[in-house]
């Protein structure tokens, strides 16, 4: 197995998941949060007016296999969001189209991700939408069309873990 160039521990023993925190974080002030943000582990709604949804952006690893993923919020219009909302625990909802959201997770090791194009697919019941960016010239969204490898994430696991 080949070794990390940062750390020099073997390639396979790293964290494969990373989320970013809630968008209500960056919205209301802490003392506020109680009155103005209704949320849980995957929806959020502040002020009544402002609608997310977490999801996974996943990322293929071309030399494992595996998969990299990043726990992220997705802005939503408040018709998808009522829409994704009313069939959350109905079979089958992973046929449903997806919804167009923004972004709304800055990413470390990025150039700016907020407020990038994506599509939200819902997955059964019991699993977070999928998140994919819309094709562009962002580099996340040309490593989620054409995969990484075992080395970016480590890239990826060191930058996070320093922040």
């Amino acid at each position: 197995m080949s070794k990390c160039k940062v750390c020099n521990c073997d390639l396979g023993e790293v964290p494969m998941c990373f989320g970013g925190n809630s968008p209500a974080l960056l919205m209301v002030p802490e003392n506020e949060y109680d009155s103005r943000v209704e949320e849980n582990a995957d929806q959020c709604i502040v002020d009544g007016e402002h609608f997310f949804v977490r999801g996974h952006i996943e990322l293929p690893v071309k030399d494992t296999g595996e998969i990299f993923i990043w726990s992220v919020w997705v802005s939503l219009s408040e018709q998808s969001y009522d829409q994704m909302n009313e069939k959350w625990n109905e079979e089958g909802r992973e046929n449903a189209e997806p919804y167009f959201g923004w972004l709304m997770t800055n990413l470390p090791c990025y150039p700016e991700t907020m407020h990038l194009k994506t599509n939200v697919q819902t997955q059964p019941v019991g699993f977070v939408p999928l998140i994919e960016l819309q094709p562009s010239e962002h580099p996340l969204s040309k490593e989620q069309q054409n995969g990484i490898t075992m080395e970016r994430v480590h890239e990826i696991v060191h930058q996070v873990m320093q922040h």
